[in-house]
């Protein structure tokens, strides 16, 4: 038995990871349940699951959860970091969307875990110390569809022969639209993707496109590929998880049909290969796949992101912690729907990155660039 703990469990990643866990109980068991607020979830899943631990970031939320539990119930981002480290874990999965994982994260690697990691933030603003860390102890495999495919069609293969990764993009719902209708786009379009189930945060992400930026930093993190030699592809069938092109002209991709169970599941259970809960792809039915280069000025995200890998030191940090804040001001419906990137790019413009990181350098540039983008928004809605 194979134990799990894993950080973000009431939400999407969280939810299906528990479905893959379910149909496998004779191998795969949960440990500990971490989550950030859901009262509700949260208690419903304890008793579903019998954790040996549970940990909540918010304090009312463990607070009500204790006399209804016998497990321990942990605060804050100590309790995160119990649930990472426990004795009993093999296995964390990382699917809080949000930078502040990133510590979590490393302890559990010192702890000698496998972390299945479906954060993408967590490498873009930490990688350098991830690669480090993994080179003493633990091991990662992503969970994010791209980076798993990747990750499967790099096995065997030797860095020097690899051209080029090629990231695909569904493109989101306003890929085929002018750019003119996005101007107006409201919180409901953006927020209704044509093919993934995810969080509110990730969807929006994939409307502008940041979503790709942040794996272009994500894949140079894990597979040392420079972002000048990561391409991004829209592909709207989501067949094509990500490709990549070899030195000799060969291309090899991962095809299935979307559905997160299938990476989640092969970062649990890797390298065996068993029945898994999605359906079978079936080409013929598929009919063709399509793939277009997008659109620069409609996605100026994607030039922010090779900006920001180019400067490197924290100007990722920054990046991913103004457009959290510019998301979350989208959401709430404080701001437009383009005045994203631009709140992005003008906190990015009043940083002077700094190399050398430490967790402390991006803690602090972090909370820094939150501050500055949520002046940035004000002054688009004062």
């Amino acid at each position: 038995m194979i134990g799990v703990s894993i950080l973000g469990c009431t939400g999407s990643i969280g939810s299906q990871t528990l479905e893959v866990i379910g149909k496998y109980p004779d191998r795969l068991r949960v440990v500990c349940l971490a989550a950030h607020k859901d009262f509700s979830k949260m208690a419903a899943l304890i008793q579903r699951w019998r954790p040996e631990l549970v940990a909540m970031v918010e304090t009312s939320a463990a607070q009500r959860l204790r006399p209804l539990v016998t497990a321990p119930v942990l605060l804050g981002e100590e309790g995160i970091e119990a649930a990472a480290t426990h004795p009993t874990a093999q296995i964390v999965v990382v699917a809080m969307p949000t930078s502040r994982v990133l510590k979590a994260t490393l302890r559990a690697l010192q702890a000698g875990k496998r972390v299945a990691l479906a954060t993408k933030e967590v490498m873009v603003t930490g990688g350098c110390l991830v690669k480090e860390q993994l080179t003493r102890s633990g091991s990662l495999i992503p969970i994010d569809s791209e980076h798993s495919a990747l990750f499967q069609c790099l096995l065997g293969e030797n860095s020097d022969g690899v051209e080029r990764l090629i990231l695909t993009a569904s493109g989101g719902p306003f890929w085929s639209k002018p750019l003119k209708e996005l101007e107006f786009a409201t919180v409901e379009q953006a927020l209704a993707h044509p093919t993934w189930k995810m969080g509110p945060k990730v969807t929006i992400d994939s409307a502008t496109l940041m979503n790709k930026g942040l794996e272009i930093l994500e894949a140079q993190g894990l597979f040392g590929i420079p972002a000048d030699r990561i391409d991004v592809l829209i592909h709207p069938q989501s067949i094509v998880h990500s490709l990549v092109e070899f030195r000799d002209g060969s291309v090899k991709a991962q095809l299935s049909v979307p559905d997160m169970r299938l990476p989640i599941q092969y970062a649990l259970l890797y390298p065996q290969r068993l029945p898994s809960l999605i359906r079978r792809l079936n080409l013929s039915e598929v009919g063709s796949l399509t793939f277009y280069e997008p659109d620069p000025y409609k996605f100026p995200s994607l030039a922010l992101a090779r900006h920001a890998a180019t400067l490197g030191g924290t100007m990722p940090t920054v990046l991913n912690a103004a457009n959290e804040v510019a998301v979350a001001q989208f959401l709430s419906g404080r701001i437009r729907f383009l005045e994203i990137v631009k709140i992005v790019e003008a906190t990015m413009n009043r940083h002077q990155p700094e190399k050398d990181l430490t967790l402390e350098k991006i803690e602090h540039y972090d909370h820094w660039a939150r501050r500055i983008a949520n002046e940035e928004a004000g002054k688009r809605y004062s």
